[in-house]
């Protein structure tokens, strides 16, 4: 299961970097300094192909990652923990040699 799931999200992510790749940007370097479009979304609007692609695959990324990060974690027992360890003593002498 571990293996299908790190290989889904190695393609998912291979995926989304490709479709980012893809996508336009807004106006250029203008859009920092405060110039362009003052829409939100630009002149193309919200909606578009590459946009749904990428936000489902980036749904599937988050699931993959948390996915995984539960099923290869290690899933402690009641003997892990710290609270569970006993400190050493030192060895009280015995009486007879603090005697001699």
């Amino acid at each position: 299961m571990e293996t299908l799931i790190l290989t889904l999200h190695v393609v998912v992510c291979l995926a989304l970097i490709l479709l980012v790749l893809l996508q336009a940007g807004k106006e250029g370097m203008g859009v920092i300094f405060g110039g362009g479009n003052q829409s939100a979304f630009g002149g193309a609007g919200a909606g578009g192909l590459l946009v749904k692609i990428t936000a489902t695959l980036a749904a599937i990324f988050f699931i993959t990652s948390l996915s995984y990060n539960y099923i290869a974690g290690d899933h402690g027992t009641d003997e892990s923990s710290i609270m569970n360890i006993q400190i050493e003593q030192k060895a009280q002498p015995s009486p007879d040699q603090t005697t001699k």
